[in-house]
């Protein structure tokens, strides 16, 4: 996922040129960086981009705990990891700042805030969807995720598609997935063979176009608290390593084996279990990529929820801070309140809400405290990053991909399905089409994109919009 250009010049010396260099910031404990990090959790808005962007004006402008290309680096790995790149990156920085502790404070405290919040969205959703002012409010703020999604494809690509051969790949990527139905996962593993062949070859196909958040001069690595040195924890003995992988497999993966001995295989528990711990293994390049993945799986094949209940939860986590795909506890909500079983329905959606969240967030830590040791080590590697460009150019497809899906199930009553040889894809009827949600996400498109709108603004103006509409008869 990328956000807005920085003046980074692969292979150099960020600091050439300086005359004198700030000096390097003062050690921060666990508690200092606490705050920190939980100002970040309040300030992170509006999807991947801007969540890493605040995280790079603090963490890098601001503090200068972390400097530009390290930054970067920890970034493109995240990209290549699946489930939430923002919050993943957030999870190495305070690992290299603080060790595991640091990396659990920061991880941690990244989604508390959402997952609250979703919860009781989530709550509020059901025992008050069906009024008419709620619903209302809802069906404005599905408008703005459909121009927030289009927004999300134009930043990805206006970085990540600098050449003929990354915008190539894209076009591939989305031609693979939304015609042919070729699974994500392979489409990124073949992306990433392409990359990394491209990169062995010295083609500059897929260099990196940089990420971060400032348009101003980079922070050095040398001019940080972390400076350019690798910490003495990024040389874990083999025994810590096994002993990192096989705590955090274990608080993964027994809490799904209980539930499918306790259960069996066909409880909703252990559906939503196995479901989102297989999401949180094949899921590649970021919230957007997965939302394809999950809304796809949870409305077509388990039938949990329905696309536009799919759109509500999207407007939810846009709405709401910590990590957008935070969704999908609303997700494992909805699931598991629809199949209560014994329990009674809300007690049932908030444990499914729960569960789906832990086994999707839980694998983000075994990632970070697994990998990152080796990644600190493959800084400057050119071919790893000629990779992982590729991966991202992939990535602008799968993400068009979901805003057409979005845009389908936003703006048309009915969709028919198409066959055609190998090609099956979803078509809107015509005739179908909701004038009020087009006009709605016309407004919300001119917000962003002329305009120049934040994200929680348009949100807000759309809910609003949308409630005017009811009050004068114009929706239901």
């Amino acid at each position: 996922m990328t956000i807005e250009s920085t003046d980074v010049r692969d292979g150099s010396d960020a600091s050439a040129g300086r005359t004198s260099a700030p000096p390097r910031p003062a050690p921060v404990t666990l508690v200092q960086a606490f705050w920190v990090w939980l100002r970040i959790a309040m300030l992170s808005f509006g999807g991947p981009a801007g969540q890493i962007a605040v995280m790079h004006r603090i963490l890098v402008d601001e503090k200068r705990w972390i400097g530009e290309q390290r930054f970067l680096h920890a970034l493109n790995y995240c990209m290549l990891l699946p489930g939430p790149e923002a919050q993943q990156l957030a999870t190495y920085i305070g690992w290299l700042l603080h060790r595991t502790k640091g990396g659990i404070v920061a991880g941690v405290l990244f989604v508390v805030p959402g997952a609250v919040t979703i919860m009781a969205l989530s709550w509020i959703y059901v025992l008050y969807g069906r009024v008419g002012i709620v619903s209302a409010l809802f069906y404005g703020l599905k408008a703005a995720v459909l121009a927030v999604v289009v927004q999300a494809v134009v930043r990805i690509g206006s970085r990540a598609l600098t050449s003929g051969a990354a915008r190539g790949l894209a076009a591939a990527a989305f031609l693979l997935i939304f015609f042919v139905g070729v699974p994500f996962p392979l489409i990124v593993l073949a992306a990433g063979i392409v990359g990394w062949w491209s990169g062995r070859r010295g083609s500059g196909a897929f260099r990196s176009g940089g990420h971060g958040g400032s348009k101003h001069a980079t922070v050095a690595d040398a001019d940080t608290l972390l400076g350019e040195e690798l910490p003495a924890h990024a040389h874990p003995s083999r025994g810590e390593t096994a002993r990192t992988a096989l705590i955090w497999l274990a608080l993964w993966l027994l809490p799904v084996a209980v539930l499918l001995i306790a259960l069996g295989p066909d409880s909703v528990f252990s559906r939503i279990a196995t479901f989102f711990s297989t999401m949180a293994m094949v899921t590649f390049g970021g919230a957007y990529a997965v939302l394809a993945y999950v809304a796809q799986q949870a409305v077509d094949s388990y039938g949990w929820l329905r696309p536009k209940e799919m759109l509500d939860g999207l407007g939810m986590a846009e709405t709401t801070p910590g990590p957008l795909i935070m969704v999908l506890q609303f997700v494992g909500f909805l699931g598991a309140f629809r199949d209560p079983g014994t329990l009674s329905p809300l007690l049932a959606g908030t444990l499914g809400g729960l569960l789906a969240t832990w086994v999707t967030f839980v694998p983000c830590f075994l990632w970070i405290f697994l990998g990152a040791p080796f990644i600190e080590r493959l800084r400057g590697n050119a071919v790893v990053a000629s990779a992982l460009s590729a991966i991202t150019a992939a990535v602008v497809g799968v993400v068009l991909n979901l805003a057409i899906w979005f845009a389908l199930h936003t703006l048309f009553r009915t969709t028919i399905t198409v066959t055609a040889g190998p090609t099956r894809f979803d078509a809107p009827l015509l005739t179908s089409i909701d004038p009020a949600a087009l006009f709605l996400s016309l407004g919300a498109a001119a917000a962003i994109f002329l305009m120049r709108a934040g994200v929680i603004t348009t949100l807000l103006l759309t809910s609003a919009a949308g409630a005017g509409l009811h009050a004068v008869g114009a929706i239901g």
